[in-house]
């Protein structure tokens, strides 16, 4: 059964980013840079790209003003935003019991705060996917070393097990930070019993659903890319990634108010005034020069008779 269109996404940006310590001793998490930008910016836009304008940010209470200073209400990139404090993380599927009375017993799309998606064919991936199969769908990608995720256990191209870090995975396919879960995801989040950490597991939640019926996967092929910036490592790898790609580029990528201008949730003298509210930085400086550009094309545009 093919679901309607989805307009509901959730960003899970709590937690307590113990493995980023001591960064993360006054800051969270997800407001800390990935090279030119607050991480929150990617998976803001990638729910942007999908086409979602309503969504709710996830976060720690002693966080919540800063997460407010930094993206308000959202109307400034023509979406809505609002938050819901969670107090302790207790695992993923606790953002489906939060947000119950914002999904409304809707469909939504969720990512995680610290998850980077990027590829020319995403936005392409994400509107296929939104319009796909009820239930849940997974976003998987190929790994080097598996046993440190959820993995896919498939039977002749179908999934009949999702294992959590197991020693002998049993293929590359890990279960990303991206999920799309219809309306039962609630009901079936409350019915859970936390594990042996404390925590409602991610796995559970997908497996209360049937797994030969009800769960669909995407496979994030070659070309695109995944990223965790959950770790120092990572975070470093994640910023010089895209600090390559902007430079060989020469253009940024998840500025969400050039994704706002391009998806025409705003309009360009919207998209003009904001850049102009910017501080002088490399970031504005980018925003600026696609300002310039589109007023010179206009007016090659208004000469030709």
């Amino acid at each position: 059964m093919m679901r309607k269109s989805i307009t509901k996404g959730i960003i899970l940006a709590g937690g307590m980013g113990s493995r980023l310590s001591p960064l993360t001793n006054e800051i969270s998490k997800q407001l800390l840079p990935v090279y030119d930008k607050p991480m929150i910016y990617y998976s803001l836009s990638t729910l942007m790209l999908a086409g979602i304008k309503d969504i709710l940010m996830i976060v720690a209470p002693k966080y919540r003003s800063a997460y407010e200073g930094l993206l308000g209400n959202g109307s400034q990139w023509g979406m809505k935003i609002t938050y819901q404090e969670q107090k302790y993380p207790r695992g993923l599927p606790e953002a489906y019991i939060l947000a119950e009375e914002f999904l409304d017993h809707q469909s939504s799309i969720l990512i995680l705060g610290d998850n980077i998606f990027y590829g020319h064919m995403l936005e392409d991936v994400l509107k296929k996917a939104i319009y796909t199969h009820e239930g849940a769908t997974l976003f998987v990608y190929r790994v080097k070393d598996p046993s440190q995720y959820g993995v896919i256990n498939y039977h002749h191209g179908e999934i009949i097990d999702i294992v959590e870090k197991p020693k002998c995975p049993p293929s590359n396919y890990a279960v990303t930070g991206m999920y799309i879960f219809d309306q039962r995801a609630v009901s079936y989040a409350k019915k859970l019993t936390p594990s042996e950490r404390g925590e409602l597991e991610i796995v559970d939640l997908i497996k209360s659903y049937s797994l030969a019926d009800d769960v669909h996967d995407v496979n994030l092929c070659r070309g695109m890319a995944w990223l965790d910036a959950g770790t120092p490592k990572d975070l470093l790898n994640a910023s010089q990634y895209i600090a390559m790609l902007e430079e060989r580029q020469g253009s940024k990528i998840y500025c969400p108010e050039e994704v706002a201008w391009r998806k025409n949730l705003i309009s360009f003298s919207e998209f003009h005034a904001l850049v102009n509210a910017l501080k002088k930085s490399e970031y504005s400086n980018y925003l600026k020069m696609l300002v310039q550009e589109q007023m010179t094309n206009s007016t090659l545009e208004e000469g030709v008779v």
